[in-house]
Parts: C-alpha cells; sequence; structure tokens
C-alpha cells in the first residue's frame, strides 16, 4: 500500500469519525454507532502508525513496503 492510499484511508476515517461524533451530540450513540467509533478509532490508529514506519523507513534508507499494520492491541496506548 502506497503512501497515497494510506492517507486517503485515514481521510475516509476521519470523515466516519466525524459524522459519527457530530450523531452523538444529543441523544447520543447507538450500541452499533459506539462500536463503529471504536472500530474507526483503532483503524485509524493502525493507519497512523504504518505511516510513520513508511516514513521512517524511507528516511533511514529501508524499503518502505516492508512496513506491516501493526495489531491494535500494540498501537493504540501510543501517544499521538
Amino acid at each position: 500500500m502506497a503512501d497515497q492510499d494510506i492517507i486517503a484511508n485515514i481521510d475516509k476515517l476521519i470523515a466516519e469519525e466525524h459524522e459519527l461524533r457530530s450523531r452523538s451530540v444529543g441523544d447520543g450513540l447507538s450500541d452499533e454507532d459506539r462500536t463503529r467509533m471504536r472500530r474507526v478509532e483503532e483503524q485509524l490508529d493502525q493507519c497512523w502508525d504504518l505511516l510513520r514506519q513508511r516514513r521512517a523507513a524511507r528516511e533511514f534508507g529501508e524499503d518502505p513496503d516492508q512496513a506491516q499494520a501493526r495489531p491494535v492491541s500494540e498501537v493504540e496506548s501510543y501517544r499521538q
């Protein structure tokens, strides 16, 4: 996956996150929407981590295509 593809996916997830957050005003989110919000946040963490890995690999002369998405359990606690 190229950087541009990852960025496009991040943009799509951010748009979905904003849409879900706007729905949360007032009555709040349904259980299904809360579950989806959690999954979107996890996917965003993974995408940002993958993009950082690729950029770091490129910076140090390594192949960015060797970077792989890490498990949610590993990236969810990273500081943004």
